[in-house]
């Protein structure tokens, strides 16, 4: 068994609010999209409040901030569900709903297993992104590094 897994954070500016019928292709996605994530290979868990979605949840003060938090198995099964299914359209049509952000909009980092982070750890892990850039603490896909070997008792 993994002694660690990948988290995940991305955050979008929507153009417009959530519910605008100019985001209503994006939202009219999300069950479909988010279900596709839960039957890949190497999902464990996302972010998400009782409708099944996450755009309600808020870890920034602007209501336009949306945030996006997950949990797999692997970088592999991450990259595989982003960018070689169906989700990967939405990816490349990101500029039509979403503008562009100051800083870091996605960040990655290592979990202990079992580990379900919150929108604030996500959000620290974005601001320490833009505070040191990638480092075996907080990373993206262009600079991945190897999970934490794990401790052990002596």
């Amino acid at each position: 068994m993994n002694e660690f897994q990948l988290a995940q954070i991305n955050i979008a500016r929507g153009r417009h609010p959530i519910d605008d019928p100019a985001m209503a292709d994006f939202t009219g996605n999300l069950d479909r999209i988010n279900a596709l994530a839960e039957r890949s290979e190497g999902f464990v868990w996302r972010l998400k409040d009782d409708t099944g979605n996450a755009t309600s949840i808020r870890a920034y003060d602007d209501p336009l901030i949306i945030v996006n938090m997950s949990v797999w198995m692997s970088i592999e099964a991450l990259k595989a569900f982003a960018y070689k299914t169906a989700h990967k359209q939405f990816v490349r049509r990101r500029a039509e709903w979403f503008t562009p952000m100051d800083g870091p909009f996605m960040a990655l980092w290592w979990v202990e297993t079992g580990t379900i982070p919150t929108a604030g750890d996500g959000r620290a892990k974005l601001e320490e992104l833009a505070r040191t850039g990638p480092s075996p603490s907080v990373f993206t896909f262009a600079l991945t590094y190897e999970p934490p070997v794990a401790q052990t008792a002596r």
